[in-house]
């Protein structure tokens, strides 16, 4: 195998290894196996080009021409002429997938679900580009130190969507993949001229400064793109929403305004939602249930709590189940329950992509695209879809548990209790002293869970309020407790924490309380009665709703005190049928008094959150926009090192071995030898030769007797170039330059030699070669214009 054949293949493999930081976020990860075949494909067609030989910009455009064609066949087939060339309608499919895929992103949890094509499209396409840039620095341009930046790039993206816990290997692959790359370029430069360890030692450590480098150049980039890798994902800004949330999705506020404990993305502030002027109606329900008292409608279940977000734990979604969902989990045959149907019709402007249903569902009719989440019984609208006007039907279960039933239920199975009853270390002591104290001589979990809904509904001392402000963090539960003012959030987020530290299962849900009856026969449900409650398991029950917040919802019947004295039902005595009593509560009404507003005595709100519109999850192009402009914020100042030091490769590691390109070396070295000398603070003199620009630097340098006669070497080398008539190979040029340039720096300051490193003065070389190149060009253009001119006249 050929040397740049084998820094091909290295270039291939290291943009699949860096791409490997991406298989965390999406499952499954067979898309890695799609992408190394046309990553193979097009380092191939490149391979192919080089050796025809093709042009560098010629060979760059047919990989990218085979690129678009291998994108199209798999992503735009239909929509390409002759199913291969890529025309206006594909390149129109591509824009759609695209933005099918930034709004999967924002919408899915970690890992997103494969089946999306835009997600699919977005990452192939994207190894296909980073693999085509490295190709390129790499293996046509033939420097592979520079092809680190689109690596980098790559893994800064992986890693900054990450959620941690592998991260260190990720980088460990990327890691190797590039260094490989490195060591392949390096093998194959010094392959080109001679031994790697020939000739006689010469410069630091005794080491073949030619030989080396390469290498010495390839570590000192390699280790600075390696440490940006490290430092970059901390620069990257904070991204929240669905797979871009790694750590902090949630509901109600931060600590911007001090509402909430945290608060869950798809929903805004649950105070703002109370605090509107005008109760706008969401939704309009019509359904066969005789009792509209316990027809909450659930959005999302928040069941992980790190002690300042509650928020939903990551699982992974399905189709939507034909006909009959499956049992709710823990529900057994020995409770009591009623199917019944619910017609649900979404006012145009609430857009939720979460569906509002009673909980636990039995079946959906919805059009539209949709997704189900077994374990929450959710539904999420799939590519873009949401609730914006749409009309849907559900059958639900108005499950009925007696309150014997729920405190002689067994303990929930291991893994059940295990999961939600986890609680942070931070959690303040003070809520679980709270817990045990409020349900001290309790006799079950039942009846723990019955007192603590007592202690924060009837007997705790608590009240209502939306203007609330109790901050946020792990102390926000602490503070509710102690001020005892609040509105649904802090009640149902601190009922669930207790009833956590007493071992019992517990979660909260999200969505809209009981709405308000119309005249005909209808159930508006209002901005306002947007809600959050907890939810308790009982095995054989499931999941069960508790109301803890005072004057809001609904109390259940199962929890209501039958027996004097007691703060339980007795169990001796049957459960109160909600159906047999009218609800003590009034119906909310939108001509709710002023007065009673003040008071607070309508009953129509809930305290709720509000659905997000808009959304300000960051985007995956703007991900990408952050994270490129700060590496250039970076790598700008260090651009006049990088350039130096990359002239300084080519011009010692350059030909010379032979007579033919003898001249070009040894010019190429004394070069080298008077930049460094300008960088130190000797600027050339051009007028003079080669013998009196070595005796000035000799004599401004300070140069002891050894780096003297090396300055001097390459000088006579230099005169017998311009000079003789047939120049031969001068060994030992790159040792003499590597001794110069040791003797210079070593009569200079720090400051000098920092200087010298990260803003050579010899870049401006630069400048000078395109405005050379700039002032040719114009030559050119003037020249062609008389010869334009006499053709035209001739054809006239």
């Amino acid at each position: 195998m050929s040397g740049r054949a084998r820094v091909a293949l290295c270039a291939w493999a290291a943009t699949l290894m860096t791409a490997c930081a991406l298989l965390p976020l999406v499952d499954p990860a067979t898309w890695i196996l799609q992408a190394a075949f046309l990553l193979a494909v097009q380092s191939g067609v490149g391979a192919a080009a080089r050796r025809v030989p093709l042009a560098r910009p010629l060979t760059i455009a047919v990989q990218a021409l085979v690129t678009s064609v291998l994108l199209t066949l798999v992503f735009a087939r239909q929509q390409a002429l002759a199913g291969l060339i890529p025309g206006p309608q594909a390149f129109q499919r591509f824009a759609d997938l695209l933005r099918q895929g930034g709004d999967d992103i924002a919408r899915y949890a970690i890992p997103a679900p494969l089946e999306s094509d835009g997600i699919r499209l977005m990452l192939v396409g994207g190894v296909l580009v980073i693999g085509l840039l490295v190709d390129t620095l790499a293996v046509t341009f033939r420097s592979a130190a520079p092809a680190g930046l689109p690596l980098l790039a790559l893994y800064s993206v992986a890693a900054g969507l990450s959620e941690g816990g592998t991260d260190w290997l990720w980088f460990l692959v990327a890691a190797a993949g590039y260094l490989m790359l490195l060591l392949a370029e390096g093998r194959d430069r010094v392959s080109q001229w001679g031994r790697v360890f020939g000739g006689t030692p010469g410069g630091p450590g005794g080491e073949q400064g030619g030989a080396v480098a390469p290498v010495r150049t390839g570590r000192r980039i390699g280790a600075f793109a390696l440490g940006v890798a490290l430092v970059a994902p901390l620069a990257l800004p904070a991204m929240n929403g669905g797979l871009l949330d790694s750590s902090d999705t949630g509901v109600g506020s931060g600590a911007g305004d001090g509402g909430t404990i945290s608060a869950v993305n798809p929903l805004v502030s649950l105070r703002d939602s109370l605090n509107v002027n005008e109760n706008r109606q969401v939704l309009s329900l019509e359904t066969d249930s005789g009792d509209i008292s316990n027809l909450y409608l659930r959005i999302v279940s928040l069941d992980d709590f790190d002690g300042t977000a509650w928020k939903p734990s990551k699982r992974h979604i399905t189709a939507v189940p034909d006909g009959t969902f499956p049992t709710p989990v823990g529900l057994g045959p020995d409770t009591e329950r009623v199917e019944t149907r619910t017609t649900i019709s979404a006012a145009d402007w609430y857009a939720q992509d979460w569906l509002p249903m009673p909980y636990p569902p039995s079946g959906v009719r919805v059009p539209g695209s949709w997704r189900y989440e077994p374990v929450g019984m959710t539904l999420v609208g799939d590519h873009g879809q949401n609730t914006r006007g749409l009309t849907y039907e559900v059958r639900s279960l108005e499950v009925q548990p007696t309150a014997e039933q729920l405190a002689a239920a067994p303990p929930p199975p291991a893994a059940l209790k295990r999961e939600y009853t986890e609680l942070p270390d931070s959690l303040p002591e003070v809520v679980s002293q709270t817990a045990r104290d409020v349900t001290a001589g309790a006799a079950n979990p039942y009846e723990q869970a019955v007192r603590l809904q007592e202690y924060f509904a009837v007997n705790g001392g608590f009240e209502y309020d939306t203007q609330v402000k109790v901050g946020s963090g792990s102390q926000a539960i602490a503070r509710f407790l102690r001020d005892k003012e609040g509105f649904c959030v802090h009640f149902s987020f601190a009922m669930a924490a207790m009833a956590r530290s007493l071992d019992i299962p517990a979660r909260v849900a999200v969505g809209f309380a009981p709405g308000s009856p119309q005249a005909d026969g209808s159930v508006s449900v209002g901005l306002r009665d947007a809600h959050a409650w907890p939810e308790v398991y009982f095995e054989g029950v499931g999941w069960t709703r508790f109301e803890p917040t005072p004057t809001r919802g609904s109390t259940p019947s199962y929890t209501l005190t039958d027996t004097p004295g007691s703060s339980v039902p007795d169990p001796a005595l049957p459960s109160r049928n909600p159906q047999s009593e009218p609800s003590a509560a009034p119906s909310a009404s939108e001509s709710c008094t002023a007065e009673l507003k003040k008071v607070e005595g309508c009953a129509s709100e809930s305290a709720a959150a509000a659905p997000v519109t808009g959304g300000s999850a960051a985007k995956w192009y703007s991900v990408l926009a952050w994270t490129l402009g700060g590496l250039a914020v970076l790598l700008v100042p260090l651009v006049p090192m990088l350039w130096r030091l990359r002239a300084r490769s080519v011009r010692l590691g350059a030909h010379g071995r032979t007579e033919a390109d003898a001249g070009p070396h040894t010019l190429a070295v004394w070069q080298e030898l008077t930049d460094t000398a300008w960088d130190l603070g000797i600027p050339p003199e051009e007028s003079q030769t080669p013998r009196k620009a070595a005796a000035r630097i000799v004599r401004l340098g300070h140069l002891d007797a050894g780096a003297a006669a090396a300055v001097h070497r390459v000088a006579d080398a230099v005169e017998q170039v311009l000079y003789a008539p047939r120049p031969r190979p001068t060994p030992g040029l790159t040792e003499d330059v590597h001794r110069a340039s040791a003797g210079l720096r070593a009569g200079v300051g720090r400051g000098t030699r920092l200087r010298a490193r990260f803003a050579p003065r010899s870049t401006v070389r630069v400048a000078w070669a395109v405005s050379a190149r700039w002032a040719a060009a114009k030559r050119r253009v003037v020249a062609a214009r008389p010869t334009l001119r006499k053709t035209s006249g001739q054809q006239s």
